[in-house]
């Protein structure tokens, strides 16, 4: 049962879901960032669709098709030398999303600096990973609890409001961090279930993830 919980939320949240979340999560505290006024205008899902396919499809299709090449032995990437290929494949499609998300200027300074804080969380990983097999399910984590942190020091959001059918709710920005705080921990406490890492990859994952949203957020504002 434990076991079975573990490999879901490994899955919900997969570190190259974790774009799609923060993309959808900015949507949800203030959608007029982007010029739409709610997650469910066209232009909006056509947003979350175009970042799903670059952050996660092709990437995961990739591994898919590296597998199939015999590049690597489990579709999981559980050997630290095999995560070499995937780490730097992402990255590079990660920098090239962020790169044109920054020319157009058709997206929030917000977004594009989360972007980039996810590139370089990636690329730390990546060197990283040479000597230890660090957690990109921790830093994934850990760089959504610093999007949250960032969204409510520095843009000043201290509640947003979601539309239901029976009427909106107001969600306190603080609630919304012990959310992403408990889902960080549950994640992690996952990965150490299913003993795919060391708590000292874990923890660093967080760390790694954290701190490169905030590193991003300095060199884009």
């Amino acid at each position: 049962m434990l076991r079975s919980l573990a490999m879901g939320l490994s899955v919900v949240f997969h570190p190259l879901l974790i774009p799609t979340y923060m993309l959808l999560l900015l949507l949800l505290i203030n959608p007029y960032l982007f010029g739409v006024s709610s997650p469910q205008d066209e232009a909006a899902k056509m947003l979350l669709l175009l970042v799903f396919l670059y952050t996660f499809f092709i990437p995961a299709v990739s591994f898919v098709v590296m597998y199939f090449l015999g590049m690597i032995q489990d579709i999981h990437v559980k050997d630290k030398q095999e995560r070499i290929g995937p780490y730097l494949i992402t990255g590079m499609l990660y920098l090239w999303v962020y790169y044109n998300f920054s020319q157009t200027g058709q997206l929030p300074p917000a977004y594009v600096s989360f972007m980039l804080g996810a590139v370089i969380a990636l690329f730390l990983a990546f060197i990283i990973n040479i000597f230890s097999k660090i957690s990109a399910h921790a830093v994934g984590m850990g760089g959504l609890v610093g999007m949250v942190v960032i969204s409510m020091l520095w843009f000043s959001y201290g509640s947003f409001t979601l539309d239901f059918s029976n009427g909106p709710i107001e969600i306190s920005m603080l609630h919304l961090l012990i959310v992403a705080i408990l889902a960080a921990g549950g994640v992690g406490t996952a990965r150490l279930l299913l003993k795919a890492h060391e708590p000292s990859d874990v923890f660093g994952g967080y760390f790694i993830g954290f701190v490169a949203q905030f590193f991003a957020f300095a060199f884009v504002f």
